[in-house]
């Protein structure tokens, strides 16, 4: 599964919440495998940053959920696959109408490489930004 480059990287958000974000994220559109005990599933990428991922879903997942993902990131080498352990922090429904829902991870343990990498992309999304403005 290839990754899409975002059309429209983010850095942190403006708004309330961004100044509690102690790591800057970035905006993405790619899928990720999250495994749950009932299985594997396939969701999109909304956005990441080293501590946590942020995903849409067909389904609900209970917070304090541990799950793993499993996702290819884009660097400036190619694609790199990114793994790690977290716990659901938040998992909201996107609209009455659909039954899809955003779900927040932290990662709680991935290799320091593959957060590096995380950062890594980060920062990329962040210089196209300036680049543009």
């Amino acid at each position: 599964m290839a990754p899409e480059k975002p059309t429209q990287p983010s850095p942190v958000s403006k708004g309330r919440g961004a100044e509690r974000r102690r790591w800057a994220r970035a905006g993405a559109n790619w899928p990720i495998m999250v495994q749950l005990a009932e299985g594997t599933f396939e969701a999109k990428v909304r956005d990441v940053s080293r501590a946590g991922v942020c995903f849409f879903l067909d389904r609900p997942i209970a917070a304090m959920t541990l799950l793993q993902l499993n996702m290819s990131l884009p660097v400036r080498e190619g694609v790199r696959n990114v793994t790690g352990t977290g716990a659901v922090v938040r998992c909201e429904k996107i609209s009455a109408r659909l039954d899809h829902y955003e779900i927040a991870v932290f990662m709680q343990d991935m290799a320091e490489p593959d957060r590096s990498v995380i950062e890594e992309y980060v920062s990329l999304c962040q210089g196209e930004l300036r680049e543009e403005a």
